[in-house]
């Protein structure tokens, strides 16, 4: 009996463990808006890894060690879950990272199975980093879903930097869109796909350029769902705390604590705005 109670007093600390969330920025707090909302009793420890940022731009040599690097400190933070909330993390680092660590690693990927699912006649538009769309990964993704060639992969640099300084509307998003999307025959597009979680931010302002019925999808919700089948399989939920149903959203966001490689005076209340923003 004394060996059942160590066992269950073992498990039920491991539960109680943070989730840790990454990002090569500030882009991730839009897949942590979906796991506070999923998961309330979670507590997490989010990295934006904003001095480096952005990965989409550099080799994977370089976006394998910084994802090392990062989730080296979240594990000595003593997280029970990995979540790589960068598209072009996952694709370059998430088996190493797998291989490595002895707790589960969440990845991501852009949504072209739902996007493809969805049945719609025409294009399916991937806005994704140039990294990203060059990897096996993605390849591998298009090969498996897109049979008709209906995937237009569109690599935009530049734009995880404009969100990183906080520009998520305004003028110069504009401008940036509008040069971008110059050449897109937008008129035979069915789909927009966000293939990076930067960009979930800038969603009001992609959403002008294509009428008004064109959905405009990310992969975070399914993400947060995976996350939440990891944990219940696993055994690794966090247990429901008393009057949980009754607590608000601002009680469950002070269960987030934020780190980051760049400037914390910048980065840390840009996140927490961002967080607020879409909760």
């Amino acid at each position: 009996m004394a060996k059942k109670q160590r066992e269950d007093t073992m498990s039920s600390s491991i539960s109680d463990r943070p989730i840790g969330i990454f990002d090569s920025g500030v882009g991730g707090i839009s897949v942590l808006k979906d796991m506070v909302q999923l998961l309330p009793n979670e507590k997490f420890i989010y990295y934006a890894d904003s001095l480096n940022a952005p990965y989409g731009t550099k080799d994977n040599e370089t976006i394998a060690r910084l994802s090392r690097n990062v989730a080296r400190f979240l594990v000595d933070k003593g997280i029970k879950t990995l979540v790589v909330a960068c598209n072009t993390a996952t694709a370059v680092a998430i088996n190493q990272l797998r291989a490595e660590l002895d707790i589960p690693v969440i990845g991501m990927e852009p949504a072209v199975k739902p996007a493809v699912e969805l049945g719609k006649e025409g294009k399916v538009l991937v806005m994704a980093t140039p990294v990203t769309l060059k990897q096996e990964k993605f390849n591998k993704l298009l090969h498996r879903y897109d049979e008709h060639s209906r995937v237009i992969p569109l690599p935009c640099p530049g734009l995880v930097e404009l969100v990183e300084k906080g520009i998520t509307q305004g003028k110069e998003i504009k401008e940036y869109l509008s040069k971008l999307l110059a050449n897109i025959q937008r008129d035979q597009i069915a789909v927009v796909v966000l293939g990076c979680t930067h960009y979930v931010f800038v969603r009001d302002t992609i959403k002008q350029f294509f009428p008004s019925q064109i959905p405009v999808i990310d992969g975070n919700c399914g993400t947060a769902k995976r996350l939440l089948k990891v944990l219940e399989d696993a055994g690794l939920r966090a247990p429901e705390k008393k009057g949980e149903k009754e607590i608000g959203m601002q009680v469950r966001k002070m269960a987030v604590k934020f780190y980051t490689s760049g400037d914390p005076h910048h980065v840390i209340p840009l996140c927490q705005c961002l967080l607020n923003l879409n909760l």
